[in-house]
C-alpha cells in the first residue's frame, strides 16, 4: 500500500511539473513569434543584419519550444529527438545568417542605429523574461536543457545588437552591425554543436539504431 502511495505521488508530481512546463513554453513561444514579426520588420526598414539575425533567432526559437511542447508528454526518446531537431535548426539558422552577412559587406549601407537600438533593447526584455520564466526547468531533462540553451543565447545576442547599435551610431559605418552579426552566427553554430552532441549522446546507441 505504502509502495503504491508512493508511486502515485510521484507520479501526481510529474504531472504537475509537466503543466508548469506546458504553461511557460505556451507564454515564451507567443513572445518569441510576436517579437520575431516586430524585430525582423525593424531589421528591413533599418537594414540591420544583426537586428534581422536576432529576429531570426526568435522565429527559431518559436519553433523550439513548439517542438518541446510537442516533446513534453512524450517518453525519453522523444524528448532526445526533440532537442535533436533543435540543435539542427540552430545550425540551419546560423549557416542562414553568414549568408546574409554575405550580402551586407557587398552593400556596405550602414544600418539604422536609432531602430536598431529600440527593438534590440525591447528584445532584450522579452528574452530576459523567457529566460526567467525557464529558469527552474533549465536541469530537468535534455529537452527543456536545450530550451534554456536557446534562450541564453538569444540573450546574448540581443546585448550584441545593442552594442554594434552604439557603435554604427558613433562611427557611421556598417561594419560594427556585420561584425556582431557574425558574433551572433558564431553563437548559434557553437549552441548548435552542443545541443546535437548531449541529444546525440542521450539517445545511446541501441536507441540511435531505432531511428
Amino acid at each position: 500500500m505504502g509502495d503504491c502511495c508512493s508511486h502515485k505521488e510521484s507520479e501526481l508530481e510529474r504531472l504537475a511539473r509537466q503543466r508548469d512546463q506546458r504553461r511557460v513554453l505556451i507564454a515564451v513561444l507567443a513572445l518569441n513569434a510576436v517579437m520575431f514579426v516586430l524585430e525582423f520588420g525593424a531589421g528591413v526598414i533599418a537594414n540591420s543584419a544583426a537586428l534581422m539575425a536576432d529576429a531570426v533567432d526568435m522565429f527559431g526559437d518559436a519553433f523550439v519550444y513548439g517542438l518541446s511542447l510537442y516533446a513534453l508528454d512524450r517518453g525519453f526518446k522523444w524528448k532526445a529527438g526533440a532537442a535533436l531537431a533543435k540543435g539542427g535548426l540552430i545550425l540551419l539558422f546560423g549557416l542562414g545568417v553568414l549568408v546574409e552577412i554575405g550580402a551586407r559587406i557587398t552593400s556596405g549601407v550602414p544600418p539604422s542605429s536609432l531602430l536598431m537600438l529600440a527593438f534590440g533593447g525591447l528584445a532584450l526584455a522579452v528574452n530576459l523574461t523567457c529566460l526567467s520564466l525557464l529558469w527552474r526547468f533549465r536541469a530537468q531533462d535534455v529537452n527543456m536543457s536545450s530550451t534554456f540553451e536557446c534562450s541564453r543565447n538569444d540573450v546574448v545576442a540581443n546585448v550584441g545588437v545593442l552594442i554594434a547599435a552604439v557603435a554604427v551610431g558613433f562611427t557611421g559605418s556598417a561594419w560594427p552591425d556585420i561584425v556582431i552579426a557574425v558574433l551572433i552566427a558564431a553563437v548559434f553554430l557553437r549552441s548548435a554543436v552542443r545541443v546535437i552532441s548531449q541529444a546525440w549522446a542521450e539517445l545511446g546507441p541501441v536507441t540511435r539504431r531505432e531511428i
